[in-house]
């Protein structure tokens, strides 16, 4: 591949990575934790996976994408199913596409796609998980990326995103977030909320059923009984 195309900002700022190898996590528990912490814990440390026609159709899109090799234009080269990590953020994974865009000066810029199966989402858990994308790009090619896209098989179109400093900043937190959850070890307590009626977890989170107990209980030590 040509040239990628530098970006002095970055080099000047680059400092030494705060993880090692052996402390990486994935990628995609920024997006788990984002949209519970619980979910995120009985993933990523109880080891636990429940899937339902939702997970499943998404792990097909996944599976669709990551079999597409590569391709070649004059300005665009496109690679599939790309290893990525980030010592400073402590991630690893994998980008589903990252384009390759030919700039003026000849120089090449990366753009990170990710696919999802459904709609585009109100909150930043795709987003959040797009942007560790882009900052693993940054730091294994030693340039700039300034914005990805989100491709959603329900609509059938790409929704782009601009990885500003907003976006970047709760990225890096959440990554934190995430390592001080597993480090820790402890998966928190079920709560029930409008969002785990599409989780694939809730026949084993059963959040309804721990919120009424713990509601019980507090009834009960009220009435003194």
């Amino acid at each position: 591949m040509a040239e990628i195309a530098p970006e002095q900002s970055i080099l000047k700022t680059y400092e030494p990575p705060p993880y090692d190898e052996d402390d990486l996590v994935m990628i995609s528990a920024l997006q788990h934790y984002l949209f519970c912490p619980r979910q995120c814990a009985l993933i990523h440390i109880e080891q636990q996976w429940l899937e339902n026609r939702l997970t499943a159709e998404g792990r097909l899109l996944h599976e669709r994408v990551h079999g597409g090799g590569r391709e070649s234009r004059r300005q665009l080269r496109v690679e599939f199913d790309v290893p990525i990590r980030s010592l400073r953020l402590g991630v690893i994974g994998r980008a589903d596409i990252v384009e390759f865009h030919r700039r003026e000066d000849g120089l090449w810029c990366p753009l990170p796609v990710e696919y999802k199966r459904g709609r585009p989402k109100k909150d930043d858990t795709d987003r959040v998980q797009l942007c560790a994308q882009a900052l693993c790009l940054e730091e294994m090619l030693r340039c700039a990326v300034p914005e990805g896209a989100l491709y959603y098989g329900e609509k059938k179109r790409r929704s782009a995103v601009l990885f500003d400093a907003p976006l970047r900043e709760k990225t890096a937190q959440t990554a934190k977030a995430v390592h001080a959850l597993l480090t820790g070890g402890r998966t928190p307590p079920p709560h029930y909320a409008a969002r785990c009626e599409n989780c694939s977890f809730m026949p084993l989170c059963l959040p309804k059923v721990a919120t009424r107990k713990r509601v019980g209980h507090y009834l009960h030590k009220m009435m003194g009984v």
